[in-house]
């Protein structure tokens, strides 16, 4: 798959592309969604017009995260490639046959079949093949809970060999964007939500992957109703930059192989945490051609007081005309730009209004950063 482009799909964020083997096979190239972005609410204001207003003055400032206060980090912007294989095998359709029969459904992981770890869909065929007909015990993981059920494999006469009718994947690979790198621990974030499977909503849960360097080679615009998208490409020349190790709400993290920095920000720039970040100006870092890091001016019009972690944090609209004669505003692949206030990083974009392009979420830095500090 050398020099294979990937289109960038998924609410602003990153899109994947199917790259499994199966028992009956998903079909190529099938789109894995970062996460959905067709709700339009911060906190409980769905349904809402978007409104310029600065909470803080109603709830006051927030409590600062402890440790964040005068951290410096490397603000991102940077287009990444990823290419990551699940822990187990991701059940993602099931026919009329013996998994459906043994009450397997779409989202289950698969974690082992008769004792042996599934660390690939090829496992789990070869195991099917060997056992011709004779009863298997799969034990997988149902929304946290692990269970094991006896599955015994069907003939099929047309494809001459033994099936249990599940389609599955174990891998995924494509493009996003890098939000920040922390040079003391030497960790990153990116995307700013999830990774998810398109057909089941599932985190895909990662076994192990890698963070390569990308490029962007071409750009579809945003339009009311439908989201623009970014397409680009990593396969060519195959850079590593570091692993990707967790895959949550908030982003993927993973440590550098090297250390990493920003042209606009080579010294890095400080946290600022979520009380204070507020309602006016401010700007996010992207890639929206090649491998070239711009600023675009943006305005937060909406900021959302979480107490607990949350991932839409913030609503911002995108106000540099050069950004909006580009791409029309924010699109997918946007996703995990770093957004800058005051000379501080305090977020990253996470999803695109699909009724209006130029306006989108972000979520704090600090929810991020939280999660990349768990890898230390």
């Amino acid at each position: 798959m050398k020099g294979k482009y990937f289109r960038i799909r998924g609410a602003a964020a990153l899109m994947t592309v199917l790259l499994t083997a199966a028992l009956r096979l998903a079909p190529p190239f099938a789109a894995l969604n970062a996460a959905a972005s067709s709700d339009e609410t911060l906190g409980n204001s769905e349904g809402r017009p978007v409104i310029s207003l600065d909470l803080s003055r109603l709830f006051g400032a927030g409590d600062p995260v402890p440790g964040h206060a005068g951290r410096v980090i490397v603000p991102g912007g940077a287009a990444v490639g990823v290419a990551m294989s699940t822990r187990g095998v991701l059940v993602v359709g099931l026919s009329e046959g013996a998994g459906m029969q043994a009450g397997i459904r779409a989202g289950d992981l698969l974690l082992s079949v008769n004792g042996v770890p599934l660390d690939s869909a090829e496992t789990l065929t070869g195991a099917v093949t060997a056992a011709q007909g004779q009863p298997l015990s799969l034990r997988f993981d149902r929304g946290g809970r692990e269970q094991t059920v006896q599955v015994k494999p069907r003939y099929d006469e047309s494809a001459k060999n033994w099936r249990l009718g599940l389609w599955v994947r174990d891998s995924t690979a494509g493009v996003g964007t890098l939000t920040y790198y922390d040079p003391a621990y030497r960790t990153y974030g990116a995307l700013g939500h999830a990774i998810t499977d398109t057909d089941t909503g599932s985190i895909l849960p990662v076994r192990q992957g890698e963070l390569m360097q990308a490029e962007i080679v071409s750009v579809r615009k945003g339009q009311r109703g439908n989201p623009g998208e970014l397409q680009g490409s990593f396969l060519r020349e195959q850079k590593t930059l570091g692993t990707v190790e967790k895959n949550t709400v908030y982003g993927i993290f993973g440590q550098m192989d090297s250390p990493w920095s920003n042209p606009l920000y080579p010294s890095g720039l400080p946290v600022g945490d979520r009380g204070q970040v507020h309602a006016g100006a401010a700007s996010l870092l992207s890639t929206v051609s090649g491998n070239q890091i711009r600023e675009y001016a943006v305005e937060i019009t909406q900021v959302q007081r979480q107490n607990s972690a949350a991932p839409k944090s913030m609503v911002l609209r995108v106000t540099d005309q050069r950004l909006l004669d580009t791409t029309g505003g924010i699109v997918q692949g946007m996703s995990g730009s770093p957004i800058l206030q005051d000379g501080k990083i305090i977020g990253a974009v996470t999803h695109v209004f699909v009724s209006d392009p130029t306006q989108g979420y972000g979520v704090f830095i600090d929810w991020m950063l939280g999660e990349s500090d768990g890898l230390v």
